[in-house]
C-alpha cells in the first residue's frame, strides 16, 4: 500500500517545518537573525560559555554545520570563540556584549510565535514532548 504525502507522517513533519520556518522569519529579520542563529543565540543565553561540542549536542548540529555559523556570530559581533586554557583542543563559546544585548531583544520572539501557533501553552508543550519522544526513538541505534 503506498500512501499518498498528505497522509505521511514525514510529511506532515516536513512540511510543518516549513511552516515554522517561515513563521519565524518575520519575526527574527528585524533582529537580523537567521533560524539557526536564533537558536544559537538562544541556547548561549540560557547557558552561556559552552564548548562548540556542547552546544552542537544541544543544538544537534554536526560541527561542520555549526562551526561556519559561530563564525559568522562572531563576525557580526555577538560572541567570542576561544581556546579553553584548561584543555586546548576545546574551542569555548560566549556571548559577547553585543549578544547579550540582542538575547533581550530576541526574548519576546518565543510570546509572539506561540500567539502565530493559534496552540495554548499546554498543547505547545505536550506537542514538543511528542516530537522530542519520537526524535530520541527515531535517533540511530534505537529500536
Amino acid at each position: 500500500m503506498t500512501l499518498a504525502p498528505p497522509d505521511m507522517l514525514c510529511f506532515a513533519l516536513h512540511s510543518a517545518a516549513h511552516a515554522m520556518h517561515a513563521a519565524y522569519a518575520p519575526l527574527l529579520a528585524p533582529l537580523g537573525l537567521t533560524y539557526p542563529q536564533y537558536l544559537t543565540l538562544s541556547a548561549l543565553a540560557a547557558k552561556d560559555s559552552q564548548t562548540v561540542g556542547a552546544l552542537g549536542a544541544e543544538l544537534r548540529l554536526e560541527s561542520n554545520t555549526l562551526t561556519p555559523l559561530l563564525k559568522r556570530m562572531e563576525t557580526a559581533g555577538w560572541l567570542t570563540r576561544t581556546r579553553d586554557s584548561a584543555d586546548e583542543r576545546q574551542v569555548l563559546v560566549r556571548l559577547a556584549p553585543m549578544g547579550k544585548s540582542l538575547a533581550v531583544r530576541a526574548a519576546q520572539v518565543p510570546r509572539a510565535f506561540a500567539e502565530k501557533t493559534g496552540l495554548d501553552l499546554t498543547e505547545m508543550a505536550d506537542l514538543r514532548d511528542i516530537l522530542a519522544v519520537l526524535r530520541d526513538r527515531l535517533k540511530p541505534g534505537k529500536g
